[in-house]
């Protein structure tokens, strides 16, 4: 068995849980934080992760937006509203 290097905190942390495992009794904190320790140094160590390959984009069609822009902008002028006429006043 291979012994892993831990941190104090996982010690901790696991002779906590096995504290609350026991149903929280007095007087074992040594023999919990041993317990952990032991348990934590020869467990077997976990394989590193693998990254997953980043996923391939679709490519969008580069003629699918020209109409779409070109329908926007036709939109855009037809909704302009029509100038109105001023009735100019003739002064004598």
């Amino acid at each position: 068995m291979t012994q892993v290097a831990v941190t104090d905190a996982q010690i901790a942390e696991t002779a906590y849980l096995l504290w609350l495992d026991e149903g929280q009794p007095e007087g074992r904190a040594e023999a919990h934080w041993l317990e952990a320790r032991t348990r934590l140094e020869t467990a077997p160590a976990k394989p590193a992760r693998k990254r997953a390959a980043p996923k391939a984009k679709a490519a969008a069609p580069k003629t699918a937006a020209a109409p779409k822009a070109a329908k926007a902008s036709a939109a855009a002028k037809a909704v302009k509203a029509p100038t109105r006429k001023r009735a100019s006043a003739k002064v004598d």
